[in-house]
């Protein structure tokens, strides 16, 4: 057994499960009715098969009372005045008290006598009037519900002419206490088998994959101590021989993502770099400009003017490169703040390119803007996320704009389900074998190109993922040295859809 697979030893194994357990139990439950019903033939002087028995045994309480019943029937032809006699009905009711009956006698609607008042109350209401016979279980009526009894009854008159029905009740939900035994017996008898079938099976799948598991157990521990070099070599062509593969994937893996992370940390420290380069600049020429407002050196007011401006600007600058730093490490972490409302794309693009137009202005930079939705047309966006992807855009577009006249396009249109909102410019362009990567984090087409520029080389990586965020797609079209067009899409709310 021990060089066959894991799943045909688990096979063999489970056939031992059924057919041991079925052959035991056989041989025990074979013994323990054998025993039990003779117990309860000469117990209760019940004849029957052990069919009958077990699965009929309203027919063995029936017979328990079958005595009683008789002689109160024949009491109530006879003698009924017999019947009158509390001390006669309290002996009956006592013997009654020992088979799980009791006596309950009626005069004129009333009850008179009941030897279990609690479990008259249960089926007071079912019990046959006077005059109504029923023998639906030899000579009894069975009731059922949720506490079943089996009602025999026998009508006579009383010595004053009262109607009066005497009646012998049986709780079914007590059983005969060697069923009950049988039952105990026989849930013992099936767990000590299975029991013990389980410790023998167990016994054999542990021995048979205590010493590989061993292996993988020492290589999991390599890996806790950050050892990813340790590797697991199977021996076996079983599963446990797969689950080495596995393993050893998984390894392999494991260290690739290692790198992996330690390369982007090293992206990090790039950023970080770049960044600090970033700020050094225009921290340089607020010092410069700020020294010379100090020194005097600005003596007129549109030279005064004009260095403040420079200061504003170059402030402005770092504001953004900070800013967009801080909004990166968010959406490192997935943790963006997001407010989303239905807004009036109409009204939110007119407030939009109103703010636009003036900072465009100082940089010379002309704005046109074409909508051709319907007025009324609302999205499902955050306003202010959804701006600082327009600015991130329109800033990337005057970054590296050519020298001359410079426009910026902005138009929207209907889609379906979706607004498409183009943003054109007449720049520089991309290269084609740069397109495709310009949304990546960190990524850069023209490193000396972005140095001379500024910023961070985040702007169209946080786009993208506002945008996505947003339900939508973020895309670009370029010619190098006609200008550069960046698509992106807007949900619009459920109902302009159903509209």
């Amino acid at each position: 057994m021990w060089a066959l697979k894991l799943k045909d030893r688990i096979l063999y194994g489970f056939l031992i499960m059924i057919t041991m357990p079925v052959l035991m139990f056989s041989v025990a439950a074979s013994t323990i009715v054998g025993f039990q019903m003779n117990s309860i033939q000469e117990s209760y002087h019940v004849e029957g098969d052990t069919v009958q028995i077990l699965t009929n045994p309203i027919q063995i309480l029936n017979r328990l009372t079958r005595g009683t019943y008789n002689e109160i029937k024949l009491a109530a032809l006879k003698t009924p005045e017999r019947l009158e006699d509390s001390r006669y009905i309290a002996k009956l009711d006592e013997e009654l008290k020992k088979k799980y009956s009791f006596i309950a006698v009626r005069k004129n609607g009333t009850f008179i006598f009941t030897g279990n008042e609690e479990q008259l109350a249960l089926i007071e209401d079912d019990l046959q009037n006077f005059g109504v016979y029923s023998t639906e279980v030899d000579g009894g009526t069975y009731i059922e519900g949720k506490n079943p009894f089996l009602v025999k009854a026998q009508d006579f008159y009383f010595s004053d002419g009262g109607e009066g029905t005497i009646f012998v009740i049986t709780d079914l939900n007590t059983l005969v206490p060697q069923l009950k035994a049988v039952v105990m017996q026989f849930a013992i008898s099936f767990f000590f088998i299975l029991l013990f079938t389980a410790l023998i099976l167990s016994f054999i799948i542990y021995r048979s994959i205590l010493r590989p598991l061993n292996v993988l157990r020492f290589a999991m521990n390599q890996i806790k101590e950050g050892d990813l070099e340790y590797s697991v070599r199977a021996e076996t062509q079983d599963e446990i021989g797969q689950l080495c593969e596995d393993f050893e994937e998984m390894r392999i893996r494991l260290k690739e993502l290692i790198d992996s992370r330690l390369a982007y940390e090293e992206d990090i420290k790039g950023l970080i770099s770049n960044i600090s380069h970033d700020l050094k600049t225009p921290l340089t020429a607020i010092k410069g400009y700020a020294e010379g407002l100090i020194d005097g050196v600005a003596v007129t007011p549109d030279k005064q003017e004009k260095y403040l401006r420079t200061i504003m600007t170059k402030a402005n600058d770092m504001s953004i490169l900070v800013d967009e730093l801080a909004f990166y490490a968010k959406i490192d972490s997935n943790t963006i703040p997001y407010s989303f409302k239905e807004i009036n794309l109409h009204d939110y693009f007119e407030d939009c390119i109103e703010d636009l137009a003036l900072d465009l202005e100082i940089v010379n930079v002309e704005i046109l803007y074409k909508n051709d939705t319907d007025p009324a047309v609302e999205v499902v966006a955050d306003a202010e996320q959804l701006k600082r992807v327009i600015s991130n855009i329109v800033g990337n577009a005057v970054k590296y704009k050519k020298d001359g006249e410079t426009r910026i396009q902005i138009r929207l249109q209907d889609i379906g389900a979706f607004i498409q909102v183009g943003i054109k410019d007449n720049g520089m362009g991309i290269p084609k074998a740069d397109l495709p990567y310009i949304f990546e984090r960190f990524y850069r087409a023209d490193a000396s190109r972005n140095s001379r520029k500024g910023g961070s080389g985040l702007g169209l990586a946080i786009s993208k993922k506002i945008i996505e965020d947003h339900a939508g797609r973020i895309w670009a079209e370029s010619e190098l040295g006609e200008g550069t067009t960046i698509f992106f899409t807007l949900k619009k709310s459920d109902k302009n859809i159903a509209g």
